[in-house]
């Protein structure tokens, strides 16, 4: 079964249209990262799935259902604006938080107090919020956003402002959470996040969705047969391929590109060279998704 599927969505306002047309197959217990530019719909579509706006056209599934109301108790949202009680504590903002998403207050006081000593914060139970640093507040929201445990999660740029050693944190959190049967929708510019933790990707520009599928996917459709080699001793090669560049590393070690044609295979390549020069390595340079993420939105962007 899927998480979410969304068949058409279209959003439109006064001057703008914020989704044409789009559509999402977002797997169970995945990791999906909704990428795009700043204006591209991204927030307008989790809003929708949230049911904060509706849709003008189009439908949404959850688990197999048609959105609704109830949905409300099986998504956990964490928005770019925080938006925690300042002058609450945080053992009574979790309390709060976890009683709305439908916990009785035993269940919320056990699930709180198991969060707080899983993140090594036991002493903040009775901090006000406003005397928390960015990233303890941050800290405080995430476990708000899943303490009921949630089939759904939603994040929008969960890592926004956390040093290296929270951010791994957080991280290991959220493998421990599609582990247990979550599935998680990552919106994000962070490419080396995408990079380390989605199992499938969205791209959405200009309101329109541009690629969808498995890292593997997207990568295997804009690579272009190009490969970096490793050699003693310089050579040419023939006409069917492409020495795109040659680097003396030192004395007599190279660096070399080639592009091959589409339909070659590596080992047609490798045999090529192993009568040329001595390979000491060759490796199909297959692009980042930072890379695929630029070439496709270069000079579309609303910004």
């Amino acid at each position: 079964m899927d998480a979410l599927t969304a068949k058409g969505v279209i959003k439109r306002y006064t001057q703008h249209v914020a989704l044409d047309d789009v559509s999402l197959t977002i797997p169970e217990q995945s990791i999906y990262g909704l990428l795009g530019p700043n204006g591209a719909g991204k927030t307008t579509f989790i809003r929708i799935v949230n049911q904060i706006i509706n849709a003008d056209a189009g439908e949404i599934n959850i688990f197999g259902e048609k959105l609704s109301e109830k949905h409300i108790g099986v998504i956990g949202y964490l928005p770019e604006e925080r938006g925690l009680y300042k002058k609450l504590k945080v053992g009574e903002q979790l309390l709060y938080l976890a009683q709305l998403k439908g916990l009785s207050r035993n269940e919320a006081l056990a699930r709180s107090k198991k969060w707080i000593e899983k993140f090594d914060i036991k002493d903040w139970w009775n901090k006000k919020v406003e005397d928390l640093s960015k990233g303890m507040a941050q800290k405080v929201q995430f476990i708000s956003t899943v303490m009921h445990e949630p089939r759904l999660i939603i994040l929008d740029e969960p890592f926004s402002g956390f040093d290296p050693v929270n951010a791994q944190l957080i991280t290991e959190q959220i493998l421990d959470l599609r582990k247990n049967g979550s599935t998680i929708i990552f919106s994000t510019h962070r490419m080396e996040t995408v990079e380390d933790l989605c199992d499938h990707v969205a791209l959405i520009n200009k309101s329109k969705k541009i690629v969808e599928g498995t890292k593997k996917q997207i990568k295997d459709t804009y690579k272009n047969n190009t490969f970096s080699i490793e050699h003693k001793g310089s050579f040419s090669i023939n006409g069917q391929y492409e020495l795109v560049s040659q680097t003396k590393v030192e004395e007599n070690y190279f660096h070399s590109i080639i592009r091959t044609p589409q339909l070659d295979t590596p080992n047609q390549l490798l045999q090529q060279l192993i009568g040329l020069t001595e390979v000491h390595a060759f490796v199909e340079k297959i692009p980042t998704m930072s890379e695929i993420f630029i070439n496709l939105v270069k000079g579309k962007s609303d910004e």
